[in-house]
C-alpha cells in the first residue's frame, strides 16, 4: 500500500453535532442520568460513550421515571410521543436534526390544506417513524421503485412526497422518477429533503472512488447515511467495507491494492477515523492525502435551557 487517500467532507454534520451537544449540555447542567429516547445518533463508539457519562438509552417512554430529564435523538418522534412525553411531566430537550424538522413542518402544513403523502424512505427506520407519525393516517411509505406502483391514495388531486433525509441521492432520485411518473401533478419539496450533509458525503465517494483500489467506510451498521456511502462506492465498481473501527481491519482486504481511500458517515467521530489511517500506515502506507471537498459551516442552535451563559447567542 502506498497511500491513503481521505473524503472530504467526512464524518459528523451539524446536526449530529449539535444532538450530542444537547446530551452533554444536559449532562453538564441537571447532572447523571439524562434520558435520550433511542441512540442519539446511530454510532456505537458515541452512544457507549455518553452512557459512561450518565445518558441512559431507551425505547418506551415508560422506561423513564416521573420528572426525569428526557431527550429526543436526532432522527425525530412521531406527535404520539411527544404527546405522552408532555403528559408523563417530563423535561423534554429536542435533539430532532433541524432538516429533519423541516420536514415534519411541511408534512404538517401541507395536511392542514388536504395533502396526502408518499415518503420515500425505509420501513422502521426511527427517522421514517417519526415523520409517518405526524399524521394519523394519509402517508404512504415507498421504499423502492416497484413499491411506487401499490400505492393506493384516497385521492390524487392534492399528494405531496417527503424522502428521508439520508437516503441514497441516486437511489431517491429513481423512486422521485416513478412516483412523478404516475402522479405527474404530486407536490415536490421547494428544496429536496436529503440534507445537505448526505449529499457532500456521497458526493465525496463518488471523486474518492475514481482514485483508489478500495474503500473503507467508518460507522456503525445502524447507521442509514453511512450505509449508503458503501453501497455507493460498491456501485461504482470499488471494493467497500464498512467497520465501526480500526479493530474491524482486515489484512487480506488491502492485499495487493496500493491506494485505499476512507470516508465516515455523519454520525462517526473523528478520532476514528484517524485510528484506521494509524491501522493502514501500519500496513505499509506511506503518505496520506485528503482530497478537495465542500466545506461545511452549518451550525444549528440548542433549544432553550441549554446554552451556557458564555455563549454568545
Amino acid at each position: 500500500m502506498e497511500q491513503v487517500l481521505l473524503a472530504e467532507p467526512r464524518g459528523f454534520c451539524a446536526g449530529v453535532d449539535r444532538a450530542i451537544e444537547i446530551v452533554e449540555r444536559a449532562l453538564e447542567k441537571f447532572g447523571r442520568p439524562i434520558y435520550v429516547r433511542h441512540e442519539i445518533v446511530h454510532n456505537t463508539h458515541v452512544v457507549n460513550d455518553l452512557k459512561d457519562r450518565g445518558a441512559i438509552f431507551i425505547e418506551e417512554l415508560s422506561e423513564v421515571p416521573p420528572g426525569a430529564t428526557l431527550v429526543f435523538s436526532a432522527h425525530g418522534v412521531s406527535q404520539a410521543v411527544q404527546r405522552e412525553a408532555e403528559a408523563r411531566g417530563f423535561r423534554i430537550f429536542d435533539a430532532t436534526c433541524p432538516l429533519v424538522t423541516k420536514v415534519h413542518v411541511e408534512v404538517a402544513k401541507l395536511h392542514k390544506e388536504g395533502y396526502e403523502f408518499i415518503m420515500i424512505g425505509h420501513k422502521g427506520h426511527p427517522e421514517v417513524e417519526g415523520t409517518m407519525g405526524q399524521l394519523d393516517s394519509g402517508i404512504h411509505l415507498v421504499e423502492d421503485v416497484a413499491d411506487v406502483a401499490k400505492v393506493q391514495p384516497a385521492q390524487t388531486d392534492k399528494l405531496a412526497v417527503v424522502t428521508q433525509t439520508t437516503l441514497s441521492v441516486d437511489d431517491a432520485a429513481a423512486i422521485t422518477a416513478a412516483v412523478k411518473a404516475r402522479f405527474p401533478n404530486i407536490r415536490s419539496p421547494k428544496q429536496q429533503d436529503i440534507c445537505y450533509a448526505t449529499q457532500n458525503r456521497q458526493d465525496a465517494v463518488k471523486l474518492l472512488a475514481t482514485q483508489v483500489d478500495a474503500v473503507v467506510v467508518v460507522g456503525s451498521p445502524t447507521s442509514s447515511n453511512t450505509n449508503r456511502l458503501r453501497e455507493l462506492a460498491e456501485r461504482l465498481g470499488v471494493p467497500a467495507y464498512m467497520v465501526d473501527d480500526a479493530s474491524e481491519l482486515q489484512d487480506a482486504w488491502f492485499a495487493g491494492r496500493s491506494s485505499v481511500g476512507v470516508t465516515a458517515g455523519a454520525s462517526a467521530p473523528e478520532d476514528l477515523v484517524q485510528g484506521v489511517v494509524q491501522r493502514l500506515k501500519a500496513l505499509g502506507a506511506t503518505a496520506v492525502r485528503s482530497l478537495d471537498g465542500v466545506r461545511e459551516t452549518t451550525k444549528f442552535p440548542l433549544p432553550k435551557g441549554l446554552k451556557i451563559e458564555a455563549d454568545p447567542a
